[in-house]
């Protein structure tokens, strides 16, 4: 591992470290219910101050280092050649609203390389806003939640696939309108990020469904309509295929189209299961108390049926990507309602421990031909 992996390195330890600054335990749960506790003032104390500026730290520099990026991942060349043929007026697979972006970046810079340039920074500087953001309305434990985006793979991996990453990220940013019931506001956002990558409109029925799931208790009919969906999946592959196929006719056959399993997704998604199971009682049990995590298990839940029978899916780890993100909030919740004691120390340092492990991996594989985020340059100093 040659010594540009050190960015990486040392911007995750970095990051998580200012943002245990950020004390979100009263902020949070707020932002959920949409207001302000009765007679507070909007005035900003110390810990407000320090919260702000710490998580403004955080964003500055993950958005510094995706913002300066240049030849990193395996597509900026393809997306380089598409701003190309925007700018000719001719064909390209992207959507309307991110081909008219890059449209006003060519307008303003009449330079190549600046155009270029601008148009990562700028879907740089949004993607990680709302990954911020996201963590910042609906995080307790915000540096906690902030270690998992990172060793989890899903702030890295923006520098790669710009378009699904900002979709992502808005994804991530607006279940706090499905935990508010304020369903008018997410359809709005989703419908907005659906000009930038259409996948995004998948996330309206599973938030959707997951919300509703997390407020009833489960009864007969609703385990067997789950089946019937799981045996749909298996059985109806071909009808799924082709509905993905009228939206991204590219994938037919393409690299991306090879049935394999995300075994890696799987293994995480039943390891939060079992979490789940331990910690049921606790902080998943109560359909009203619990509601946030108890939507949070469904998506994880949905993820691990779409990785285990959706392999039939052109890219099946991005679909999953749209639920299991939820991990992020989830397992800080989970480890938080433990009792004290020593299997709470066991969990917390397996969830550590486990998330260290799989960073390391994915920043050996980083060198990857398919992946090639290593090793990183920028136009700073490169």
């Amino acid at each position: 591992m040659e010594s540009s992996a050190l960015v990486y390195v040392f911007l995750t330890v970095i990051t998580v470290l200012l943002g245990l600054f950020v004390r979100n335990e009263e902020y949070a749960p707020l932002a959920l219910r949409g207001g302000r506790l009765p007679g507070e003032m909007s005035c900003c104390d110390r810990q407000k101050a320090r919260n702000r500026v710490g998580a403004f730290a955080v964003y500055c520099l993950l958005a510094g280092v995706s913002a300066c990026r240049i030849a990193v991942g395996n597509d900026y060349w393809v997306y380089t050649r598409n701003f190309d043929l925007i700018s000719q007026e001719r064909h390209v697979s992207s959507e309307i609203g991110f081909n008219s972006i890059v449209r006003f970046f060519q307008l303003v810079f009449d330079e190549g390389k600046l155009q270029y340039v601008s148009i990562f920074a700028f879907f740089s500087l949004t993607t990680v806003f709302f990954f911020v953001r996201a963590l910042w309305d609906q995080s307790r434990h915000f540096a906690f939640s902030l270690f998992l985006l990172l060793t989890g793979g899903f702030y890295f991996n923006s520098l790669n696939s710009v378009r699904y990453y900002f979709a992502l990220a808005l994804a991530m940013y607006s279940m706090k309108y499905v935990l508010r019931r304020e369903y008018g506001k997410f359809i709005l956002w989703i419908l907005a990020g659906m000009f930038i990558h259409k996948s995004i409109l998948l996330v309206i029925p599973v938030y959707l469904i997951a919300y509703f799931l997390s407020g009833i208790r489960l009864k007969g009919w609703h385990y067997c309509l789950g089946g019937l969906l799981l045996c749909s999946l298996v059985f109806c592959r071909d009808l799924y295929r082709e509905l993905i196929f009228f939206f991204y006719p590219f994938y037919r056959d393409s690299e991306f189209d090879n049935g394999q399993l995300s075994w890696m997704n799987i293994l995480k998604c039943v390891c939060v299961l079992l979490l789940c199971v331990i910690c049921y009682r606790r902080s998943l049990q109560d359909t009203k108390g619990h509601r946030q995590n108890r939507f949070y298990f469904f998506l994880n839940l949905f993820g691990l049926a779409v990785y285990c029978s959706g392999s039939f899916i052109p890219e099946t780890s991005r679909i999953g990507y749209y639920m299991i993100i939820s991990q992020v909030f989830l397992l800080p919740e989970l480890l938080a309602g433990m009792k004290q004691g020593w299997l709470r120390r066991l969990c917390f340092a397996g969830v550590i421990g486990a998330f260290t492990v799989y960073f390391f991996l994915q920043l050996k594989g980083m060198y990857a031909t398919d992946i090639r985020l290593l090793p990183y340059l920028n136009w700073i100093f490169n």
